[in-house]
C-alpha cells in the first residue's frame, strides 16, 4: 500500500468536503447539492486498501456530517458499506474503463443517500421527503458517475507525477565485460 496515495486521497476528501459546504451555486441554479464523496469511496476502494477505504469513510463522513443538518456520523456507515461491497469484488470490475468507472460512481452516488435515509428513518429523524427528492436523487446520482473517472484520471496522473517508478530491466548486464579493438 502506498502511503502517498492514501495522505493524497484523503487531503482530496477534505477539500471535497469543504468545496461542497462553501460553493452554493450549482445548488442555488439545480437545487441540488452535489456530492462527491461516493466518487471518492468508489476510488478508494479500487486503488487501495481496507485501511485508507476506512479513513475515507469514516473521515469524509464525519466531516460531511459536521457541515450538514444530519447527525454527526450517520454517513459513516453508507459511505463504508459502498467502499466495502466494491472492494471486496474489485478483482471482477474493470477498473479501467471509464464506463464502468462511471456506472460504479452513479450507483454509489444513488446507494449511499439510500442508505443514509434509511437510518434517519430509523433513528426517529423526521427527513424532508417529496417529489423533488427524485429530482435531486437523480442528478446526485448522474453527478457522481460523471465525476468517478475524473477522480481515476486526477490520481493516475498525480501517482504518474509525483511517485518513484522503478526502472526498467535493461539487456545490459552489469557482470559482462565487453572487449573492443582487434583480437
Amino acid at each position: 500500500m502506498n502511503w502517498f496515495n492514501s495522505i493524497a486521497i484523503l487531503v482530496v476528501v477534505y477539500l471535497a468536503v469543504f468545496l461542497q459546504a462553501t460553493f452554493n451555486e450549482l445548488r442555488h441554479c439545480l437545487g441540488v447539492q452535489i456530492d462527491l464523496l461516493p466518487s471518492l469511496v468508489v476510488y478508494a476502494s479500487l486503488s487501495s486498501g481496507i485501511v485508507t477505504l476506512s479513513c475515507v469513510a469514516v473521515c469524509g463522513g464525519l466531516w460531511f456530517d459536521s457541515h450538514s443538518a444530519n447527525p454527526l456520523g450517520i454517513s459513516v456507515l453508507p459511505l463504508f458499506l459502498v467502499g466495502l461491497l466494491m472492494q471486496r469484488s474489485r478483482d471482477l470490475i474493470l477498473r479501467e474503463q471509464p464506463f464502468a468507472q462511471f456506472v460504479l460512481g452513479a450507483a454509489a452516488s444513488a446507494g449511499v443517500p439510500l442508505l443514509t435515509l434509511l437510518l434517519l428513518i430509523n433513528t426517529n429523524i423526521q427527513p424532508l421527503i417529496g417529489w423533488f427528492s427524485l429530482w435531486q436523487w437523480l442528478v446526485m446520482s448522474a453527478a457522481g458517475g460523471a465525476v468517478t473517472p475524473v477522480w481515476f484520471g486526477f490520481f493516475d496522473h498525480i501517482g504518474q507525477a509525483l511517485t518513484y517508478r522503478p526502472q526498467g530491466e535493461s539487456s545490459f548486464r552489469p557482470d559482462r565485460e565487453i572487449k573492443r579493438g582487434k583480437q
